[in-house]
Formats: C-alpha cells, sequence, structure tokens
C-alpha cells in the first residue's frame, strides 16, 4: 500500500498552530496525527497533562508534545488555567498509512553487524537516547520550522526500510538528498546537545534541543561545525552534508523527536 506522507499543511496548522488562551484548548485539538509535533499556548500559569503525564508549560503558555508513528489509541488531555474550569478532553488519532522502501547496496556490515560492532552501535545509540531526555526550559519550537537543506526526499518518515533485502525497523526520519559540502542549517533555534563525527551507523551526528522534549538529529554529516552546548538561532550552519555511516550516497538525514517519540519532520514545514 502506498504511504499517505503528504499531509496538507492546512490541516497540520490546525495540530502545530496556536489556538486561543484558555482552558477550552483541551478541544480545540481535533486533528492530531500519527508522527505529529503538536505546539499550542494556554493562558499564563496553566498546568497541562497529557494521559496523566505533566507537560512543561512555559511562562507565557507554550507547549508540546508528539503523537507517535504507531499511537491509534485516543489520548487524554487535561488543562487546569487560573481563574477557570478544568478541562479535560479525550482526542483521537488520526491514523496513516505507511510504504515499504527498498535500499539496496549498503555495506552489509551496517545491516547485519557482527557482535563486536553490535555492541559498539547499542552503546552509541544509549548515549543518542540518554541525550533525548532532555527536557529543557528552552523555546525554539514555538518559532516554528525551516528546512536544513533543499534537495529531493529521497525517504520518507515512518516507511518500513528493507536494506539489502533484510526488514529493518521504521524510517525515523526525512532524507534529503543533496550534494556532499552543502551546508546544513538549524531548522530552528535551540542547543547543541550531541555532537560527534564518528558513530557507526549514522556517522557525523548532531542533535540539537528546541526545548519541551523536542530535538532534532542530523546524521552523515561530512563535517561538523558546532559542539556540544553552543547556542544556535535558526538558519545558523551546524555542519555539511555528507555520506558517512551508512549511506549510499550523500544526504541529509533529518529526525524530529519528542523526547523518544520519533515524530515527521515534513509535517513541521512546507517546502
Amino acid at each position: 500500500m502506498k504511504r499517505d506522507w503528504r499531509v496538507p499543511f492546512a490541516a497540520l496548522l490546525s495540530v502545530a498552530g496556536t489556538a486561543s488562551v484558555g482552558a477550552e484548548n483541551c478541544t480545540a485539538l481535533t486533528d492530531l496525527v500519527q508522527g505529529g509535533l503538536v505546539v499550542r499556548q494556554v493562558a499564563a500559569g496553566s498546568s497541562v497533562r497529557l494521559d496523566g503525564r505533566p507537560l512543561r508549560v512555559s511562562h507565557d503558555g507554550w507547549y508540546a508534545f508528539g503523537i507517535g508513528r504507531d499511537a491509534n489509541a485516543p489520548v487524554t488531555l487535561e488543562i487546569r488555567s487560573p481563574g477557570a474550569e478544568p478541562c479535560r478532553a479525550t482526542l483521537p488519532i488520526r491514523t496513516r498509512n505507511w510504504a515499504i522502501e527498498r535500499v539496496n547496496g549498503v555495506p552489509q556490515a551496517t545491516v547485519s553487524p557482527p557482535p563486536e560492532i553490535a555492541q559498539r552501535i547499542a552503546r552509541e545509540q544509549a548515549r543518542v537516547a540518554q541525550t533525548r531526555a532532555l527536557d529543557s526550559d528552552l523555546a525554539g519550537f514555538v518559532h516554528g520550522f525551516i528546512w536544513p537543506v533543499s534537495g529531493r526526499i529521497s525517504g520518507h518518515f515512518g516507511s518500513q526500510r528493507i536494506y539489502n533485502g533484510e526488514p529493518r525497523s521504521p524510517h525515523s526520519g526525512v532524507d534529503i538528498a543533496a550534494a556532499r559540502g552543502v551546508p546544513v542549517k538549524a531548522p530552528a533555534a535551540g542547543r547543541v546537545i550531541f555532537a560527534d563525527a564518528g558513530l557507526y551507523l549514522t556517522g557525523g551526528t548532531v542533535l540539537i534541543d528546541h526545548g519541551h522534549g523536542v530535538n532534532s538529529s542530523f546524521l552523515h554529516l561530512s563535517r561538523l561545525d558546532v559542539r556540544v552546548g553552543q547556542r544556535l538561532e535558526q538558519g545558523d550552519i551546524i555542519g555539511a552534508v555528507g555520506a558517512t555511516g551508512r549511506a549510499t550516497g550523500p544526504h541529509l538525514h533529518w529526525g524530529l523527536n519528542w523526547f523518544d517519540v520519533r515524530l515527521d519532520p515534513e509535517a513541521l514545514s512546507p517546502r
């Protein structure tokens, strides 16, 4: 079945756009989509819970959460605002169809690595996972996202990946084909929380924290121009496109997460 990845941007605005300030916001979310990032604003001083989990709310009322690729059960949103009755709503998730993508010509050692390499991959992935647990008070996610590079989309979020004929996990981001050395821009403001030029699967890798658990990852870079702890504005250069790690040619893999929930970067910004 062909994947329905072209979610209308007008529909995405109802998820990622702002809403009128007030406790009624819990019922305003009417189009939650698998792989979507939800960014909303409530009255200052409000508290927000998602399925009982407290969410960080900025001093001026912004909060965010993500809907995973395979999420299908309704979620419960609770908002308590000063001077207003508590609001609680159960919200359905709109499902999407996902394609199958076959990737051939990948070095077999990166598809079925020997035990010592598998252990290295596990250690590196644990480092990245630990970094993604950060819940900072940054608010770069509030101001929208731009594309880090321009180019043909060669891999879509959520598609089932088959490497050299062997099924693997669904694709965790969007692949953008571009020439080696093309500068990569920060899609939103934030702070560098991970930078390593030599990961086995992902090669040159950078993670940027945009706040409230929202973070971007950039893989297969040929050059890293940033360091951990560095603050970035939207559009700042973080590195260059490459083909390091498990890659068949130069491209940028742009991933988006809300903590450990993988999201669809294509849903963030029109092209």
